[in-house]
């Protein structure tokens, strides 16, 4: 008689709590929302009062759609850096936290785009499908995540690949003076990628509208944009906005090294992004140190580039090269910026802007640059000549100042300086045109054996054409053995040498007749 009464009452407690359940489903979830007022608004910049619990770095929403960044956390001043327009801001209005650190979208839809720091496109082709983000300021790779460098990354350049090798997973740093020819370089570089199945990321920083347009023009004329993502900042852009860039194009690049790929990134340039940076911290009346950098200036790039590395096969295997450029002033690289960076990165390129001037293109100073990394990122065909190489030209660098004073030379002296002269010239190279490893390996071989020492140096750039194209000749199973680690037996570098010397006969000098070399008798009196 009591189970049917039971039986009700639960049926009504179940009824009543499914009841419950609904209206919470369907109640408005309330959350606290913590907002301030700015107090003043600078060049950039901005100070806000309230928000007690942001945190650093966290993103704020103003008015009218501009975004910044909470540098400066004090206990009654909050310090921002505006990401907008700071000229449709004013004194009195709102400001809301988001709760989240700034991010940019990555993926795949972004390779041969033209975009922002903040995704936003500039090449007129429509909006950013939107895959995935990642916030610009992530922690770098711990070291046992990391694999050592042992690939080289080829540049297509004769004097980087021979003498001043880059590995995939280095950092290189490009400094010189204004107008060396420093861009030109990593475009190069870039261009030498194609169907090497590496992407490629140019961040500029600062830079002049129409110089990134002839840029964007020349990597679409090459067919380069197709695997390259370009993040830009113009000079005019707000200082914030130039400081997140690389940070932004870093987490884009390193999206593609975490998927297993190999990236090459390039910084154009950083003497931009630490000016920028020092406007940003004086604005925010952090204290100036040396040539009124703040204190934190070295922090900021060793922390972007520490984020470039090799993974190990565990992470992917992926790797991510860093090309930063730097421009010095007055040939002067002992200045703050630029020793900074020399002791982030694993090796410099360093441009002269003398070599330049005399034509010398590219105007590598070889005896000012190095690669820490060396060799071990360096085929073996290339570790076979290089060495010897490096000693001549440097032994003919150091003749070369001291005959100029007119010193009388002997036969081994003006022997060195011929031979010098001949490979400053095989090193030279135009732009847009990077030459392919087996021509780069004729070329060098034929160096070494001196077969150029003999050719007048007016036709010396038709010898090396003729050269590089004689390397279509070397046998398949030899050339195959340059993308590997196996060194070229003396039947191998013979046969190379022999292909050269084949195609430089016709510009070497016409033996003299007997009758030219006798000597002839004095003219009786």
């Amino acid at each position: 008689m009591n189970s049917a009464p039971e039986t009700l009452q639960s049926v009504f407690d179940q009824t009543f709590a499914d009841i419950g359940k609904a209206r919470e489903a369907f109640a408005p979830q309330l959350t606290p929302r913590e907002s301030g007022t700015v107090s003043s608004v600078s060049t950039g910049v901005a100070h806000v009062s309230g928000l007690p619990g942001v945190g650093f770095e966290e993103l704020l929403k103003f008015p009218r759609g501009i975004f910044g960044i909470a540098f400066n956390v004090d206990e009654d001043d909050i310090g921002v850096v505006l990401l907008g327009d700071y000229a449709k801001l004013q004194a009195g209005d709102a400001v809301e936290r988001t709760g989240r650190v700034m991010d940019v979208v990555v993926g795949d839809t972004l390779l041969g785009r033209v975009i922002t720091p903040l995704g936003q496109p500039l090449d007129g082709k429509g909006a950013i499908a939107e895959t995935a983000r990642l916030p610009i300021e992530r922690p770098a790779a711990a070291i046992m995540d990391r694999a050592p460098v042992t690939v080289p990354l080829q540049t297509g350049l004769k004097v980087v690949d021979a003498l001043i090798p880059i590995g995939q997973g280095q950092r290189e740093l490009i400094l010189g003076d204004r107008r060396t020819g420093k861009t030109a370089i990593a475009l190069d570089t870039i261009l030498n990628q194609r169907g090497r199945d590496i992407l490629c990321v140019y961040c500029a920083i600062g830079q002049r509208a129409s110089a990134v347009a002839k840029l964007v023009a020349n990597l679409q004329e090459q067919g380069a944009m197709d695997y390259t993502v370009v993040v830009v900042t113009e000079g005019n852009d707000p200082p914030g906005l130039a400081y997140i860039a690389p940070y932004a194009a870093t987490s884009i690049a390193e999206h593609f090294m975490e998927a297993g790929r190999d990236v090459l990134i390039v910084y154009d340039d950083l003497t931009h992004h630490a000016r920028a940076y020092r406007e940003l911290s004086l604005l925010l009346r952090r204290p100036p140190g040396r040539e009124a950098f703040p204190g934190d200036i070295f922090y900021i790039h060793s922390r972007l580039l520490e984020r470039a590395t090799h993974l190990s096969e565990e992470r992917g295997g992926g790797s991510l090269t860093a090309l930063p450029i730097i421009e010095t002033e007055a040939q002067n690289i002992s200045a703050y910026i630029p020793t900074n960076l020399i002791s982030i990165t694993d090796g410099q390129i360093y441009l002269s802007p003398s070599l330049f001037e005399l034509g010398v293109l590219p105007a590598v100073d070889v005896a000012k640059s190095v690669s820490r990394v060396g060799g071990k990122a360096q085929r073996a065909v290339y570790r076979a000549v290089a060495g010897d190489l490096k000693l001549a030209y440097a032994q003919f660098e150091e003749l070369e100042t001291f005959s100029r004073f007119g010193a009388r030379l002997d036969d081994d002296t003006r022997k060195t300086l011929e031979h010098g002269k001949r490979i400053r010239s095989c090193l030279q190279q135009p732009e847009f045109a990077p030459v392919p490893v087996p021509a780069q390996i004729a070329v060098l071989l034929a160096l070494s054996a001196k077969l150029f020492d003999t050719v007048p140096l007016e036709k010396m750039k038709d010898a090396e054409n003729a050269a590089q194209e004689a390397a279509a000749k070397i046998p398949t199973e030899v050339s195959a053995r340059f993308d590997t680690a196996d060194k070229l037996s003396d039947e191998d570098r013979q046969a190379i040498i022999d292909i050269a010397r084949q195609a430089l006969a016709p510009f070497q000098p016409a033996p003299e007749s007997p009758a030219e070399s006798e000597p002839k008798p004095a003219d009786e009196k």
